[in-house]
Order: structure tokens, then C-alpha cells, then sequence
């Protein structure tokens, strides 16, 4: 079984140099292609105020945000380092998300996430759609899932709603098809297997009565005219 990641994040800008900073992370584990249920999540002190522009997309104030833990916290970049370890992370436009992580890391004297452990679903998707537009928001729109859950952009949201897009990027109608294909193997294996007791020692009486089994013989001969399928049964 194969562990992933799948990751996103909310920040109050689009660079980090510029003193842009990460207010919200989230992180959902697969298994398999499969949630295991198990996931990371927290809001984040930039300890900066927030620009209306950002607010707007994501929603989160700096009042809101203020007082929450900062990234250096234990409870922070400890946690979100153990739950990673050393899990593929999946993001939509990684590089995004890498930068930030990144930057925070490095704020605390900690190795960065090298770009070798992402995988972009972005350009998954460019490969699978060129030339088509592949926002997350396109993407749930084009297979078919739902946004109902979303008001605006957050981590959390996010990332179950990328978790699903990855899942058909990857295959996942087709990976459904697999399972019930197995599903149909495991049947007919068990179905061999009930017919492999040989034959029942004690045959059940027929249910038919004697004139009825008359009138059977007298339909096979006359309006079948082939008894070639009811004389293995003794019929």
C-alpha cells in the first residue's frame, strides 16, 4: 500500500519574500488512492495583518487568526512534520505550496521539503486536459464533484475536494472498475468452491407430482423436440 499526502494551504499573499506568510495548513492521508480518515489541520498566526484581497478569497481575519499558534510551535511544525514523514505530498500547484512550507521551514532552522517528494496535480491535469482550463474548481466541476461543501477557499475544503480530484487523475473510475472486477473474481471462486462438495448424498424428493412430470415429457418431445438438456437431470 502506497501512503500520500494531500496538502493545501492558505496564506495571506502570493510570496513569501515579500513577507507573505501561511495562516492555514491541512493535510489529508491516502491509502492506496484510498482517505484512511486520518488528517492535520491548523490555523496559523502570521503575525501580520491580513490584505482585504486575500481575506476575500479564504475568508480568515487577522482578527480571527491572531492568537492562534505560530508555525515555529511544536504544536505546529512538530506535528506537521511527524504526520508527513516521508510521504509523497499532493498539492494543485505545488510549487505554491512548497515555497511557503519551505520559507516557514527555514525560519526555523529546519531542511526543506525537497521538490522531489510533490506531485502537482496541476500538471497531472495539463497532461490529462491540454489546453483546457484545470483550476481545482474546473476540475471538481469536470468529474463531477461536489462544491457544495465550499463557501469560500479553506485548507481543509480544499484538500478533501483535491483528494478526490487525485483519485480520477489517477484513475479512479477505472480503479473502481478493477475492484469490481475483482469483487466478480472472489465470487465465482467462492461459487467453485460450494460447487466442489460433489453431489448431495441424499436427493430431495421432486416437488412435481407424477401426471405433472407426464405433461413436462409430452411438452419436451412435442414442442421442444430436444429432451437433449433435461435427460442429464433425469427429466
Amino acid at each position: 500500500m502506497a501512503r500520500e499526502i494531500v496538502l493545501d494551504t492558505e496564506t495571506t499573499g502570493f510570496e513569501p519574500s515579500m513577507g507573505h506568510r501561511m495562516v492555514e495548513i491541512a493535510c489529508l492521508e491516502i491509502d492506496d488512492f484510498v482517505p484512511t480518515g486520518r488528517s492535520f489541520h491548523t490555523y496559523i498566526d502570521p503575525c501580520r495583518d491580513m490584505p482585504p484581497d486575500a481575506e476575500r478569497v479564504h475568508g480568515l481575519s487577522g482578527a480571527f487568526l491572531r492568537g492562534k499558534p505560530r508555525f515555529e510551535h511544536p504544536e505546529v511544525v512538530e506535528a506537521f512534520l511527524e504526520f508527513i514523514g516521508d510521504a509523497p505530498l499532493i498539492a494543485h500547484n505545488a510549487g505554491f505550496d512548497r515555497n511557503f512550507i519551505n520559507h516557514e521551514l527555514g525560519v526555523t532552522n529546519r531542511s526543506p521539503l525537497h521538490e522531489s517528494r510533490w506531485v502537482d496535480t496541476l500538471a497531472l491535469a495539463r497532461v490529462r486536459f491540454p489546453g483546457m482550463h484545470n483550476s481545482l474548481d474546473a476540475l471538481c466541476k469536470r468529474f463531477k464533484i461536489s462544491l457544495s461543501e465550499r463557501d469560500k477557499h479553506g485548507a481543509l475544503v480544499d484538500a478533501k475536494l483535491l483528494a478526490a480530484v487525485y483519485l480520477e487523475l489517477k484513475g479512479g473510475r477505472e480503479r473502481r472498475l478493477e475492484l469490481g472486477a475483482a469483487a466478480i473474481a472472489t465470487a465465482a471462486v467462492a461459487a467453485a468452491t460450494r460447487n466442489a462438495y460433489g453431489v448431495r448424498p441424499r436427493p430431495m424428493a421432486p416437488l412435481s407430482t407424477e401426471e405433472e412430470r407426464l405433461i413436462h415429457a409430452s411438452f419436451i418431445r412435442e414442442v421442444v423436440k430436444s429432451d437433449e438438456l433435461w435427460s442429464r437431470f433425469g427429466l
